[in-house]
């Protein structure tokens, strides 16, 4: 019984596990995602983000202990838009926050392909999920795990029938939050496949002078504006204060072979030493082989997004002409796993350093 009081100091203190931690959730009455389902999880270690339930399961806001850690767009959440689904639409919904999933079939700009038109990063972000369950933590017994698990289709008569299966979990005590997803094709013909995660990190997190780390290779996507950033005389891997270059549409990427650890698994993230804090990011090479770095310092819309994919975004044109696009069998599925951690002790951070290539 001492030993359980040690492991446990709140026992015999509390009586409503909430005070802990755990998952709340709400529909939204006001603003542009009026009547929006949303699930605020509060992780008990300062960690707190809210996941958008009718919006593909992505997570938006995203703080620990006072300091926001996601980038927020003009128009924030908002209600899905199954219809923007061709040329730009996809931004007037983009929120930006923690966790955009981008996909399921394709990802990249606009396209014209042989079932039709293509958007901006697909469909799968502007859709409802259907929530299996919320598994609120139990203290008293032992369980310290809460989880949210949800499906969402994105289906068309005659064309890809895609399942995603996602599972966000985060444990009482601990700043960290897991992403277990599985796609299947539910259809009965083969179907295309791309996915990447457009984690999307601001101020202040995200600051002059903060390191964005990966440890690897990379290829400018082509354009000028990216060449602009990525160059051997520019410190890429350098946060910058805001540019005249960025405002607008001022942007600059470029795709990453990021070297993987003896595990298989891939270190990124952000580091900002006048906070002394970290946002780690890890997931295995083998499922995510591409990391995009979006870097756009506009006046106000001042964000870096690391973006782990099956694809650099690309489109489903030009991968089916490099032979880099998956086709799901009927059938068939693909897990990818995400976790992000948040990183105070010197030691964890110090470690983090070395692996992201500082």
């Amino acid at each position: 019984m001492t030993e359980h009081k040690a492991s446990f100091p709140w026992k015999d203190k509390i009586i409503n596990a909430h005070a802990l931690g755990g998952i709340e959730t709400a529909i939204l009455d006001n603003g542009p995602a009026r009547g929006s389902r949303v699930a605020w999880v509060n992780t008990g270690s300062g960690l707190r983000y809210r996941v958008a339930l009718d919006r593909g399961l992505d997570i938006v806001d995203a703080s620990f202990q006072q300091h926001s850690l996601a980038w927020l767009s003009h128009g924030g959440l908002t209600g899905p838009r199954p219809d923007a689904h061709t040329g730009l639409e996809w931004l007037y919904s983009f929120g930006g926050g923690l966790l955009t999933t981008c996909g399921l079939t394709h990802v990249g700009g606009p396209e014209q392909g042989e079932t039709g038109d293509r958007g901006l990063h697909g469909r799968i972000s502007n859709l409802p999920a259907h929530v299996e369950s919320v598994i609120q933590p139990d203290p008293m017994q032992g369980r310290m795990d809460m989880k949210i698990v949800g499906t969402v289709r994105q289906s068309s008569l005659f064309g890809p029938n895609l399942e995603l299966r996602r599972v966000i979990s985060s444990t009482v005590g601990h700043p960290v939050i897991r992403i277990s997803d599985v796609v299947t094709n539910l259809g009965s013909t083969p179907a295309p496949h791309m996915i990447l995660y457009h984690c999307n990190y601001g101020w202040p997190l995200v600051d002059e002078g903060a390191d964005i780390l990966w440890q690897g290779t990379h290829e400018s996507l082509g354009r000028p504006m990216d060449n602009a950033i990525f160059n051997d005389q520019h410190d890429f891997k350098k946060c910058q204060g805001p540019l005249e270059s960025h405002r607008g549409a001022g942007e600059a990427c470029a795709a990453i072979k990021v070297t993987p650890d003896q595990e298989g698994i891939c270190t990124v993230g952000i580091h900002n030493d006048k906070l002394g804090l970290a946002l780690q990011m890890q997931y295995p090479e083998k499922q995510l082989p591409w990391l995009t770095n979006w870097q756009h310092w506009g006046i106000g819309d001042y964000v870096t997004a690391l973006e782990p994919g099956t694809n650099p975004p690309i489109g489903q044109n030009r991968a089916r002409e490099e032979n880099t696009l998956i086709l799901l069998e009927p059938g068939e599925s693909r897990q990818y796993d995400l976790q992000f951690s948040l990183l105070t002790d010197a030691s964890d951070i110090q470690q983090f350093l070395a692996a992201g290539g500082a």
